[in-house]
């Protein structure tokens, strides 16, 4: 057994990544980290007692090296008898329908396709351990393509796992990137080992595992060599227009040479220790959620239910009745329609991290999360001590009330429709906003138009034909845009009803406007008259939510 294929073997029993008798998909891309992956595991499946098979994803994103990259798997995938489950999408379609980055859309459908693999009836929620960010995906109509390895189509088979060629170097490029955009120990957690695949009722169904994350690029490529297996490489992993490529073929060699020799491993620990940290805290907020903080229901959300029983006796009549309205909105909420009652008293005894985590805590199960900024405005607030019943406001229409005893955060009234809190913020060039109406951080920042590699091109904004300042403010009655790919602007006020954005959010909805002109608007392309022309000065419009930068 070689020596590398020894200390893999060692580190998956010691986290229990894979055990006897599971069936292991393999997500082989064709570069250095997946096919060492996928050597490896034949070297170590007689002894884990585990079924191989190979799971690739097409993202038709370089053509004719693409299609060579899954000809490359088929290839390897036919010679080591192992099934073959390949799938394909136009990524650049999907993150331009969609209003996202390439990579988002990227990790979007490809996930998506992990989760049919791992069981079409099965898995309803891909969870990450520890709460690793991970988005679903688009669901998609019907079943995916299978193909096995001898090219024939077949019918979809469950996986237990699907195992990942994420190593220590990603691991240290991540915890890097979130460094300097700015993460609290959540974000520090980095690319964890490994993500639960949940079904309706919280039981675990499978998992997407990562067992190279302890070790180095390096190994694996003296791996490779040493049993001369060759590997694909991807012309995009060097271009520096990515800015993962930036912190890999820059950042990380500048530390490692001027600074610390073992900074990737140092920053790894990082995530180690971050998650550990972020489990403990976990578990100490899901405890305080009954004890210092009490959640209660709205006496006007009370009385619709109440009265459910009369409506449904009436419900012949053809009169419209605004409760069973006023209960269709509370169904519908996107945040958890109830009141948070917080200790005010224990709240101030507790030591500053502690207060943190509890005013965070409330933010995540109401639906509504807080950033930084907020906790600590909301704990200047608690800690004020005059007067009875002031408020504060907080995005999306919630409000926090500083009572003698305790802490309330009270839930929007969806029984009034009372009017929107018009917002407007300056929003500089390069630079960012923080809007506290709608807990999102708009920011704005230049890109080379020549260079689109990373980007969706039709995304980037042409800087030097923008008609003025730029702000940020929430759209008005007559506003109207016009998102790429369409034929004329239209009212903002029928876009968002196609695309049935619940109240209040959809009041808020956000735009980025230049001079009079709507150039953005959130969750759609920006501005079809204005797209980047090359040669001249770009701009990307990019949105996060105040949690992501904690």
């Amino acid at each position: 057994m070689h020596s590398l294929a020894d200390s893999v073997l060692r580190h998956i029993r010691r986290h229990d990544l894979l055990k006897a008798g599971e069936r292991v998909g393999v997500a082989v891309s064709g570069g250095i980290d997946s096919v060492a992956l996928l050597r490896l595991l034949l070297e170590l499946r007689a002894e884990l007692g585990i079924v191989l098979s190979v799971v690739h994803f097409n993202h038709k994103l370089r053509g004719a090296e693409s299609d060579g990259d899954e000809q490359f798997v088929a290839i390897l995938a036919r010679e080591y008898d192992l099934e073959l489950h390949s799938d394909g999408e136009n990524v650049a379609e999907h993150a331009h329908g969609s209003g996202i980055s390439m990579e988002t859309a990227a990790r979007e459908l490809r996930y998506g396709f992990f989760r049919h693999l791992l069981g079409e009836d099965g898995p309803q929620e891909l969870k990450p351990d520890l709460n690793e960010s991970v988005s679903r995906g688009p669901a998609k109509a019907g079943p995916f393509p299978i193909s096995s390895a001898d090219g024939l189509a077949s019918p979809a088979p469950r996986l237990d796992k699907i195992v990942t060629g994420h190593t220590l170097d990603d691991q240290a490029e991540t915890v890097l990137m979130r460094l300097i955009r700015g993460a609290g120990s959540k974000g520090l957690g980095g690319i964890h080992p490994r993500i639960v695949v949940d079904d309706d009722r919280g039981d675990t169904w499978a998992e997407i595992v990562r067992p190279l994350l302890a070790f180095r690029r390096r190994e694996l490529v003296a791996y490779l060599s040493e049993i001369k297996q060759e590997w694909r490489e991807d012309a995009t992993n060097s271009d520096t227009a990515f800015t993962r490529n930036r912190v890999r073929k820059l950042l990380m060699p500048l530390l490692e040479r001027e600074f610390n020799p073992a900074v990737a491993e140092n920053l790894a620990e990082l995530a180690e220790i971050a998650r550990g940290e972020q489990d403990y805290w976990e578990n100490e907020v899901a405890g305080w959620m009954g004890t210092g903080v009490h959640w209660i229901e709205p006496d006007w959300a009370r009385g619709a239910r109440a009265s459910e029983a009369l409506v449904q006796i009436s419900a012949g009549h053809s009169n419209h009745d605004p409760r069973e309205e006023l209960r269709t909105k509370i169904e519908n909420a996107s945040w958890l329609v109830m009141n948070a009652a917080v200790d005010l008293l224990w709240l101030l005894r507790e030591p500053v991290a502690v207060q943190r985590r509890v005013i965070k805590g409330v933010g995540d199960q109401a639906g509504t999360p807080f950033g930084f900024k907020h906790v600590e405005e909301i704990l200047r607030f608690a800690q004020e001590g005059t007067g009875t019943g002031k408020e504060l406001s907080l995005p999306l229409g919630w409000k926090v009330e500083r009572h003698p005893q305790e802490l309330l955060f009270v839930t929007p009234n969806l029984s009034k429709q009372g009017p929107a809190e018009d917002y407007e913020y300056d929003l500089p060039v390069p630079g960012r906003v923080d809007v506290r109406q709608t807990g999102l951080t708009i920011a704005v920042q230049r890109v080379p138009a020549e260079r689109d590699a990373g980007y969706n091109p039709e995304h980037l904004l042409d800087e030097d034909s923008l008609p003025g300042l730029l702000k940020v403010r929430n759209w008005r009655a007559g506003d109207r845009f016009w998102p790429q790919h369409t034929k004329s602007p239209r009212k903002i006020k029928e876009l968002l009803q196609e695309r049935h954005v619940p109240q209040p959010e959809r009041k808020l909805w956000p735009v980025v406007v230049s001079g009079d002109e709507v150039i953005w608007l959130r969750g759609f392309p920006p501005s079809a008259r204005l797209t980047a022309k090359s040669g001249r000065n770009a701009v990307m419009i990019l949105e996060t939510s105040f949690g992501d930068q904690d």
